[in-house]
């Protein structure tokens, strides 16, 4: 934990850099009718998610076309308190008949019903508590789990595809959740980043398409458009052999596009919630319909169980039939859901299946967790040491693609370590930047901030210093998000600078570092991001910027995920040498980012959308 140990660190940095100025200051769970009273109680709260005036922004980004009511996302923390409060859910667990009657409807004995929110109402996402390792799994037994895919039941043409992604034996909670989700029940399911959740969904999905290949099959809904992507492609993968069909619906793409693709009627639809209750809504004479979807996903559902999405997802379960199986998958299952989901069925209904995979932490055992305690004004030098100067624990994690590329070069001349070389975008990382350093030694490494401005500006300052990067947040067009990521993705860039929109669900296995230049504000944001790295296996390293005014926050996360971080200690003379190259930096990339009008449109968007708030609950009141 950051102590006053530190104060001579930053007596001397603020001496050095007094005058420099931060720039980014400026079958069967729940119940149809539950479902709905959910919706109906989230949606009471106001401000959640909606898109904004010009109908451009999706569902997904919500959170960061509001970034100017972030706490201490920058100098101004806590000043800008905007009428939106942050999402808030809290799940009560005693009135069975809550909600309206209007919202009601019958549900007939024996039928597979989705997730009973009967009684969810709003509280602080903040507060949500994780469970104890010893809640490893709700149902009526703890599983004798299988080892084998075959064992499962999944077919040897499906075997086959996961050998092609060298997977040969199942996860812990894939052996726990395929078979019952292959049965038809309702599952939960919740493990740590990285322990291959997706697979415990998709491979009983693709199963059963095989059974009933006309017409859409399943659903699956993402709270972010990378996600959806991401899903989709790995849908693809496995279905090959089987001739499968999907459909990626997201906001930021051509609608009419998507619309002939859901006039297709693929196998598998992927969709973030607002862009897919948009075509819905748009269909003439239900040419869309989703009646005949036999599953439901929801990945990510702490996210997306939250009221930003609750219009959208309340539309959406009533267009959906009220018989289909339901699966949610996370890696932070609340105790509130878990206390829901413990109660009795109704009559006539199976409890749904729950596994937790059992772990005394919410962060993977190879992940090495550290902070490093500054004055906020300083992190700019120290992210450049760290980047040019990575610890030796993650020195073999470097991207294969680099390490091949370096070989090829000192076969190809010996000559070649004496020159200096930059980086071309679409050629890959060459050898050394302007600086001397090799950059094929900078680690793979996504750097998570609070808001869209900060990550552009960062993106902006490592390009001005000769450091591969790419940018990925709400304020770039999704064509633009997607090239980003397929060029980290693809080992181009050594670097990924993102908000949170890159914290959920991406599986990148080559990420060695992963740095946390904004402090996350709550544990459940630290686990998402800090599970980009040490996935599969491989080892990683956390890295958390800590200022005086995040002291607090660190030990919630300390407390939430039950690990103790550690002081990383850099050289301080070594850094500071480098303050005045980077302090330039910063201010070149400051008048780029004035001279681009950055973010000009989402903040009238925004403007226009608090403005038609005031009205209606202005409106509201005289009514």
């Amino acid at each position: 934990m950051p102590t006053d140990t530190s104060s001579r660190k930053r007596r001397k940095v603020d001496s050095t850099a007094e005058q420099e100025e931060r720039a980014d200051s400026g079958a069967g769970m729940l119940d149809q009718d539950e479902v709905r009273r959910h919706m109906m109680a989230l949606m009471q709260q106001g401000g959640g998610g909606e898109r904004d005036a010009e109908g451009e922004s999706d569902e997904d980004e919500s959170e960061e076309e509001s970034e100017g009511s972030e706490i201490g996302s920058d100098d101004e923390q806590g000043d800008e308190q905007e009428d939106e409060e942050k999402p808030k859910l809290e799940m009560g667990l005693d009135s069975d008949d809550a909600g309206s009657d209007d919202e009601e409807e019958d549900v007939k004995p024996g039928q597979n019903t989705i997730l009973e929110t009967s009684d969810l109402k709003p509280s602080s996402l903040s507060r949500i508590k994780f469970l104890p390792s010893s809640s490893t799994s709700t149902s009526s037994s703890k599983p004798v789990l299988k080892t084998t895919f075959s064992s499962l039941g999944i077919s040897p043409r499906l075997i086959t595809s996961l050998r092609t992604l060298a997977i040969s034996r199942p996860t812990e909670i894939q052996a726990a959740c395929i078979e019952p989700i292959l049965q038809g029940r309702d599952c939960i399911g919740g493990a740590k980043t990285g322990s291959g959740k997706t697979m415990a969904f998709a491979l009983p999905i693709l199963q059963r398409i095989v059974k009933d290949p006309f017409g859409i099959f399943a659903v699956v809904l993402t709270p972010t458009r990378e996600l959806a992507y991401q899903l989709a492609e790995q849908f693809i993968v496995l279905g090959k052999p089987l001739g499968l069909t999907t459909s990626t619906i997201v906001g930021g793409m051509d609608m009419m596009k998507q619309a002939r693709e859901l006039c297709s009627k693929p196998h598998i639809v992927v969709a973030t919630p607002g862009r897919l209750v948009d075509l819905l809504r748009s269909s003439a004479h239900g040419q869309w319909d989703l009646g005949r979807v036999k599953t439901l996903v929801l990945d990510e559902a702490d996210r997306l169980l939250t009221p930003t999405f609750a219009p959208d997802l309340g539309f959406l379960f009533q267009n959906l039939p009220e018989d289909r199986q339901t699966c949610l998958f996370t890696a932070t299952i609340s105790e509130e859901i878990e206390k829901l989901v413990a109660r009795p069925p109704r009559k006539g209904k199976m409890r749904p299946f729950v596994h937790r995979v059992e772990s005394e932490t919410l962060t993977v055992k190879g992940l090495k967790q550290s902070y490093l305690f500054l004055p906020g004004h300083a992190r700019d030098p120290y992210l450049y040491y760290l980047l040019t100067h990575p610890p030796k624990s993650i020195a073999h994690l470097r991207h294969k693609k680099a390490v091949d590329r370096e070989m090829e070069r000192e076969r190809e001349s010996s000559n070649s370590n004496n020159k200096k070389r930059k980086h071309h975008e679409g050629r890959g990382v060459e050898e050394l930047n302007e600086e001397g350093v090799k950059v094929e030694d900078i680690p793979s490494t996504i750097i998570f901030t609070q808001r869209c401005a900060t990550a552009h500006l960062l993106h902006l300052i490592l390009t001005e210093l000769d450091i591969p990067s790419v940018a990925l947040h709400s304020h770039l067009s999704q064509p633009q998000r997607l090239l980003s990521l397929a060029q980290f993705r693809a080992g181009q860039v050594p670097v990924l600078v993102t908000t949170d929109v890159g914290s959920r669900g991406l599986d990148i296995p080559e990420v060695a570092m992963v740095v946390n230049f904004d402090c996350p504000r709550t544990g459940e944001d630290y686990v998402h991001r800090v599970g980009r790295t040490a996935r599969a296996g491989r080892g990683g390293l956390a890295v958390t910027i800590v200022t005086e005014r995040d002291v607090d926050l660190v030990k919630g996360i300390e407390e939430v995920t039950k690990v103790t971080l550690e002081e990383m200690e850099l050289p301080e003379d070594d850094v500071l040498e480098k303050l005045n190259l980077v302090s330039t930096a910063r201010r070149v990339a400051n008048l780029a980012m004035q001279d681009s009008g950055f973010g000009e449109r989402q903040a009238i968007n925004k403007a226009k959308e608090i403005k038609r708030r005031r009205r209606d609950a202005k409106l509201a009141g005289k009514g």
